[in-house]
């Protein structure tokens, strides 16, 4: 419900067939975030998350 899922809604729809591989969405999970600074850094998505999803679209 951010500006990163709209942007990512509108290009799915108008430029699909465009598209080299599927959208991913690298993001916290659909939990209650911590209140804690430290959980709250393991909650949200880091670098290896990131390099995760684009190895996982490239196949690696």
């Amino acid at each position: 419900m951010g500006f990163g899922a709209e942007l990512t809604a509108q290009i799915q729809e108008k430029a699909f067939d465009l598209l080299d591989a599927p959208i991913v969405r690298v993001a916290a999970p659909n939990v209650p975030p911590p209140s804690s600074p430290v959980l709250e850094k393991a909650f949200l998505p880091n670098e290896k998350d990131i390099i995760s999803a684009v190895e996982k679209i490239l196949g690696y």
